[in-house]
Parts: structure tokens; sequence; C-alpha cells
């Protein structure tokens, strides 16, 4: 039998309280609107994941840039910064099917991130490496020949420890960037890997784009890691993941909490994948407009040839456009 050493860490009491906060906005968001998010709402949050993560490792693609390469416009700019963008749309299109506890297939992730942009991708390193912050060394990974036995007792502990998903993204994420497995991508892989891990317990974490958040605090992380690192335990690093996961659920919250437009409205509804409806089963889900406005809406809805209408009057039906 395998036995794998649980990395440390202390339980705090603000730990705690991020914890409880995060879970009852976790409830809130099951129980609003957002737990089914529309077309759009998934599409900005892919946008601003990408762009957020990749701007920390230094890319230098505008948000409207990475926007336009999702929507497959051509986009001028240096081909490295286009080819991270180009691979990350890939991952993170794909990011329901990795296995959070795969080592297998967090390689394979690394390998698809890291496509064209390095040598080997998806292979653990095989040298030394040291993090520098300007001309100073802040960090000295464990030796080549011990990545593969720290890494197998890492996924290790994700499968077989008892700790709350919460807790082993945060651990999973601050030990992964202290092993610093690959020659490069080790920090976009942290981050993606986080989301792989709590994706997986959930699902508002499809939509839920924290790396922004984290991307406004760049040096808060940097800052979190390196105290990691000089205490020995990942405690600090998980109280700051911790908030930043809380800051962006009150974010969704808030954008949930907007007044909804028409487009807003039916995007949700599409979402909801109901083939065929009436004027009453729209208004079922948006239970506080009237019944002009759930006209109004189903009306934009056939200028935008989103679903056809038939019948007249009561016996209306609107059936969606395959």
């Amino acid at each position: 039998m395998i036995v794998s050493m649980t990395p440390p860490y202390n339980i705090t009491p603000r730990i705690l309280r991020l914890i409880s906060s995060i879970s009852e906005k976790i409830g809130e968001v099951n129980a609003n609107l957002i737990s089914k998010p529309s077309p759009h709402l998934r599409k900005q949050n892919k946008i601003k994941t990408i762009h957020s993560s990749l701007r920390i490792e230094g890319n230098t693609l505008t948000l409207e840039q990475v926007t336009a390469l999702i929507e497959n416009k051509r986009v001028i700019g240096p081909k490295k910064d286009v080819l991270e963008v180009l691979n990350a749309i890939k991952v993170y299109d794909n990011i329901a099917l990795y296995d959070p506890f795969s080592s297998k297939s967090f390689q394979k992730a690394h390998k698809e991130l890291m496509d064209g942009l390095i040598e080997n991708p998806g292979k653990y390193r095989n040298q030394g490496v040291g993090i520098f912050q300007g001309s100073r060394v802040a960090h000295i990974a464990p030796p080549a020949e011990n990545v593969t036995y720290l890494m197998n007792d890492l996924f290790q502990y994700l499968k077989s420890n008892e700790d709350l998903p919460l807790i082993k993204s945060c651990v999973f994420h601050y030990e992964m960037e202290f092993i610093h497995p690959f020659l490069d991508g080790n920090g976009r892989m942290g981050r993606l890997w986080q989301t792989v891990i709590l994706l997986n317990e959930y699902p508002v974490f499809e939509f839920l784009p924290f790396e922004t958040l984290i991307s406004q605090t760049q040096q808060d992380y940097y800052d979190a890691l390196g105290k990691s690192d000089r205490e020995g335990h990942s405690t600090i690093f998980i109280e700051y993941m911790l908030n930043v996961i809380e800051k962006s659920l009150i974010d969704l919250l808030d954008f949930n909490n907007r007044i909804l437009s028409d487009i807003d409205r039916l995007e949700y509804f599409i979402a909801l994948g109901k083939k065929e409806f009436s004027r009453k089963d729209y208004m079922n889900v948006f239970k506080d407009i009237s019944s002009a406005t759930a006209s109004r809406d189903l009306k934009k809805g056939l200028e935008l040839n989103l679903f056809e209408k038939t019948g007249i009057k009561n016996k209306t039906t609107y059936k969606l456009r395959e």
C-alpha cells in the first residue's frame, strides 16, 4: 500500500471563516439562476481566465485580442503570446475532461498548454531550477531526481486524504509550485489544476474566473508563496487563495443580482435546454417579469432566430432551433 505524507499546514480561524463563507456562497450560487449560466457568461469567464492567467506570466495580448482569438479571428501580436493563448483556449475548452487525481492527465494538460513553446512539454524536468525575483534567488526547487516521486506523492494526497476539496486545491497549488516539476509553465499549471480539482466537486468553478483576482493582486500571490516557503507550510497561501475564491464568488453573485436584460434572460433560458415551451413556461423561470415583458423577450428571440413560433394567442408555442 502506498502511504502519502500529508503536506504541512495549520487550520487557522481565518481559514475556518473563509471555508464557511465560501460554502454559504456556493449554496447561494446553486440556488440562483447562475447554477446554469448563460453561454455569454461562460464565454466571458473563459476570456477573463485565459487573459489573467497568461498576463501573470508576462503575456502582452489585451483582453480584446484574447476575445478575438476565441472567436477565431486573426490577431497581430508576438507569435509566442498568440500561441500561448491558442493553447490555453484548447485546454480550457476541455477542462472538464481532465482527471484531477491523475498525474498522467496533469502532464497531458501541460503538454497541451505548452505545446510549441518549450522542448518536451508534458515531461517533468531533468535539471535543477531556481526561481528569481529580479537578481535575487527567491526559491530553489527540489532536485530533478526527486520530482517524479514528489509529484506522485502529491497526487496520492489528492486521492486518499480526507481534507476538504477547498483545502486540497490550495495545498496542491502551493506544493506543486514548490516542487516546480516543469522547466516552464508551472504557474499557469498551478492555477489550472486548482480549478480542475475544484470543478470536480463544485460545478460553479467552471465559470468562476478567480485568476482575474490573482492577476490584480499579483504581488500578494507571490508574497503568499514566499512566506509559505519560509515558514515551511502552506497556511498563508491557503488563506490567500481562499480569500481570492471568496471575493470571486462575491463578484459572481453581484453579477447575478444585476438587472437582467432581455438578452441575459433569453441566453439563460436557452441554456436550460427546454426544446419546446410556452410564454407561461418562460414566466415560470423569470417570476418577477410581467406578461408584457415576457412577450417582448420572446419577440426578441424570434427576431434573433433563436427559436420558431407555432400557434396563436394562448395556444402559441416556441421551439428552439437546432
